[in-house]
């Protein structure tokens, strides 16, 4: 490996001091997955009024602060509480239950505790998604539907995994992510005891890059996948 390549290689930390440490800029990164996740996700979601919802890997709260605001009565779950003292400062923040939990273990709710579980970008810092899957199952009421955002395996093909850059060093930071497949997550669904109701593959489009300089490199390369079970 040349040397630039090795400088240009990210430090590579546990997730959730990772996310600690992202927290500062999450909020206002260019993420070119944001953009993209939030153009499909919506399609999926319906109408959450008066539904109890849980948002598992929470981060700064942007889905469930939206989700509050829709109506939902929203418990909100991450394991960086640097991420939560972000999303606990933002208007709205007092509809939400916000609980700083490590969310590789067991989640200390009751079984069929929610009408609707959402895991949003959270998937690809799990290495055993099939636990995982059950615990999000488990979370679920009879009835009640999982929503699922992940970034695409395919960036990694490209070198890619979830990564910014450190405003107090400036160096490449990665929150530890795993290669796991979309044939990981269908069968750890499956193995759960869920149905796939819709499973969608995203690239990158040409009107979103066009306001996200970021996002112009991966212009028709699958980004985003988005799974809603039941």
């Amino acid at each position: 490996m040349t040397e630039e390549a090795q400088s240009n290689r990210p430090e590579v930390v546990p997730t959730a001091s990772g996310y600690d440490r992202w927290s500062e800029v999450y909020d206002s990164d260019e993420n070119p997955l944001i953009l993209l996740e939030e153009k499909h996700l919506p399609a999926l979601v319906g109408d959450v009024a008066g539904r109890k919802v849980i948002d598992v890997g929470c981060g700064t709260g942007r889905h469930a602060l939206r989700l509050a605001a829709a109506g939902a009565e929203v418990t909100a779950v991450d394991f960086s509480s640097e991420m939560l003292h972000r999303a606990r400062a933002k208007p709205g923040a007092e509809r939400v239950r916000f609980i700083q939990h490590d969310i590789t273990k067991p989640l200390p709710f009751e079984t069929g505790s929610f009408d609707g579980v959402f895991c949003c970008l959270v998937l690809d810092h799990i290495s055993g998604v099939d636990a995982f899957f059950a615990e999000l199952a488990r979370l679920r009421r009879p009835g009640g539907w999982v929503i699922i955002s992940v970034m695409h395996p395919a960036m990694m093909l490209k070198g890619v995994q979830a990564r910014f850059t450190d405003p107090a060093s400036g160096t490449k930071v990665s929150p530890q992510s795993y290669p796991n497949q979309i044939s990981d997550y269908v069968r750890a669904a499956v193995r759960a005891g869920l149905i796939i109701e819709h499973i969608s593959e995203h690239a990158m489009d040409p009107g979103l890059a066009a306001v996200s300089e970021r996002a112009a490199k991966y212009v028709d390369w699958p980004m985003l996948l988005l799974m809603r079970l039941k």
